[in-house]
């Protein structure tokens, strides 16, 4: 690794020298009740972090800071895309999640139960996250987008014994209903749901179940005379249970804790965002996935700054609303996803020129790789070369950033389309299936060494699995799935799922790599590839592209866009087909669903998409993928 900047450098080796008492002094920045008796036991593939620790994830989020005198700093601001705000200081939030948390106690809800909370990202929802982890219980957050059989699958699997709901949701200026949901959810197989609290806005009265559902206000009433004190909680206890976005496979249940948890998120906070306690932050994402729960919630709350939390689609009532967000409330830093970006540009930039973004300070991405033309179309275009824009990548299993630019340490240049360097206190490295490490530029799987603080212990109800899936196919490191290679300064560059990659007449090509050749293109908003079976080649690569506004699929579009990819990625990427689609198969978090697109391909079914954003995806690409291998198959000369 040729990193020149020192101070990366030193920072880097001194996590690779000692990692303990690397890990242990940044614990020591959170508050602890007891000390922890050993800072690492592992009995592989799981591990424990702190052991014998006592802390709690809301008791260092919000209380230390009301003890600390920063009671009256603005903790979190909720927004919707209706035009709704309601802001709480610190002392504000910690009193109401105070309230919640006794009145979850007058439910009955104790230590290690668990709990599925299925609403929005408003201030009710994050109340009920906080509350929970105060006084012990596990809580599972679905996103409020997932269908009847998604929902039922999760609180079936977690074994909740109470689901907290709202009467709808807003997205894209429609009402979403989501207590009908939950009904369909719990109509099914056998469960272990006791209570149904409901919380209604503008007086709205849902179908109620008599004896199991109850109204939010009555919920917290019964906390009258309940505690709504905090539980000290052993380092290795359970915080949360999520489940994984669900792009490769059913969805798995990953665990995280309250110590080891904490300490990840809020040490890449610092060292990765750059978090301090004067930012406006701001998250785009949503609460039920890992980017909602430890970038809109915990890290910003654990750092004492002021964090927004957003109900609704980033682009309504109008594609100005993000950029009016952030002049209206001064936004210094904003984390959003790759996906977005694109969306974004669909809209051009006029928009956001139309906007004092001044307050501005840096932009994060994560979640699919950040496409060079995507970056500079954000960094040149957008923010005229001022704000850095900043790629890194993790995944729900592993809490927060494992990849990025060290920017609260010392900027690294960025190479756009890299995820730059492994954080500190990441063992990374590249190696083939059989474990041979690869070289410089030579592509094969990421994988990780020793368990670091963030990485989930095991899975929920299945740690044979755990083992199985991420300790096994590679014995003795952690296989993250995903095809990468590590150039010669240190920076990694991701290709895709592992599972992914496109093999054409013996040449190995990343999804992501083709993709990134069709933004190339001035038309083209968004890209999502796949390999199909070929008898000649192998496989060839049929792709589905999203256009910019303004412009119109073509027979000579098509052929312009066949040729800018030759030109990128030269002979070996043979085309076998090229769709012109309205929308992409991804997930609610934003990740394309390239194995939907492989099961299209294959006139197959799609499997498991509990997780998709919108169904209709699905059927259009299948419907232009049929269309133009009719169109082929007619032009094609007779023998």
């Amino acid at each position: 690794m040729r990193l020149v900047n020192p101070i990366v450098r030193r920072w880097l080796d001194d996590g690779r020298a000692d990692p303990e008492e690397f890990w242990g002094r940044a614990a020591r920045e959170l508050h602890w009740f007891r000390p922890w008796d050993r800072t690492f036991v592992w009995n592989p593939p799981t591990f424990r972090w702190f052991d014998g620790g006592q802390t709690n994830l809301c008791f260092n989020a919000l209380d230390l800071h009301v003890a600390r005198g920063r009671g009256g700093h603005a903790a979190l601001v909720g927004l919707n895309e209706r035009g709704d705000c309601r802001v709480f200081t610190y002392a504000q939030l910690l009193s109401q999640v105070e309230r919640v948390a006794a009145a979850m106690r007058g439910l009955g809800i104790g230590k290690g139960d668990r709990v599925t909370i299925y609403m929005p990202t408003a201030p009710e929802a994050i109340l009920l996250m906080l509350a929970a982890a105060r006084i012990g219980a596990i809580h599972v957050v679905v996103f409020a987008g997932f269908g009847s059989g998604a929902l039922g699958d999760r609180i079936r699997a977690s074994g909740s014994k109470v689901v907290f709901t709202a009467d709808r949701t807003f997205r894209k200026g429609k009402d979403v209903a989501l207590k009908t949901i939950v009904d369909q959810a719990l109509s099914g197989a056998p469960h272990e749901v006791e209570k149904v609290v409901v919380w209604c806005r503008d007086g709205a009265k849902p179908p109620m179940t008599a004896g199991r559902d109850i109204a939010w206000e009555t919920f917290l009433e019964g906390g009258h005379g309940q505690n709504g004190g905090y539980v000290p909680m052993e380092s290795n206890e359970p915080a949360f249970i999520l489940a994984t976005s669900g792009t490769t496979a059913k969805p798995k249940l990953a665990v995280h804790t309250h110590g080891g948890y904490a300490v990840h998120i809020s040490s890449m906070a610092k060292w990765c965002f750059g978090l301090r306690p004067d930012d406006v932050w701001w998250s785009t994402s949503d609460i039920g996935w890992i980017v909602g729960h430890s970038y809109i919630v915990y890290a910003p709350l654990l750092a004492g700054c002021t964090t927004l939390a957003y109900e609704g689609a980033i682009d309504h009532p109008d594609p100005e609303t993000v950029w009016k967000i952030i002049e209206q409330f001064r936004v210094s830093g904003v984390f959003t996803s790759p996906t977005a970006v694109r969306l974004l540009m669909r809209y051009g930039e006029a928009p956001a020129h139309r906007h004092d973004l001044s307050s501005l300070e840096r932009v994060l991405c994560a979640g699919e790789v950040l496409n060079a033309p995507a970056w500079e179309w954000l960094q040149e275009n957008v923010l005229r070369g001022r704000v850095p824009v900043i790629d890194h990548m993790w995944q729900t299993e592993t809490a927060g950033p494992v990849f990025g630019n060290p920017y609260g340490i010392a900027m690294l240049p960025i190479k756009p389309g890299s995820a730059a360097v492994p954080l500190p206190g990441i063992e990374a490295s590249v190696v083939a299936m059989d474990g041979t490490p690869c070289g410089p530029g030579e592509k094969g799987i990421m994988v990780l060494g020793r368990p670091f603080p963030g990485l989930t212990p095991t899975l929920w109800g299945e740690p044979e699995r755990y083992g199985r899936d991420y300790w096994e196919k590679i014995p003795g490191v952690y296989c993250t799935g995903d095809s990468a290679h590590i150039d010669s300064d240190g920076y990694v560059w991701f290709a895709g799922r592992a599972d992914e990659l496109i093999k054409i007449a013996g040449h190995r090509i990343g999804t992501i790599e083709v993709e990134t050749a069709c933004l190339q293109h001035s038309a083209v908003a968004e890209a999502g590839v796949t390999g199909r079976p070929d008898s000649l080649r192998g496989e060839v690569i049929s792709a589905f592209v999203v256009l910019k506004q303004g412009h119109v699929p073509s027979d000579g579009l098509r052929q312009d866009l066949l040729e800018t990819i030759r030109r990128e990625l030269g002979p070996v990427a043979v085309i076998g087909e090229l769709n012109f689609v309205n929308s992409l198969p991804k997930t609610r978090s934003g990740k394309i669903m390239r194995r939907v697109l492989k099961a299209v391909t294959l006139d197959m079914e799609p499997g498991d998409i509990t997780t998709i954003e919108d169904e209709g995806s699905v059927e259009e690409a299948r419907e232009a993928w049929q269309a133009i291998r009719a169109q082929v198959r007619a032009t094609a000369p007779t023998r």
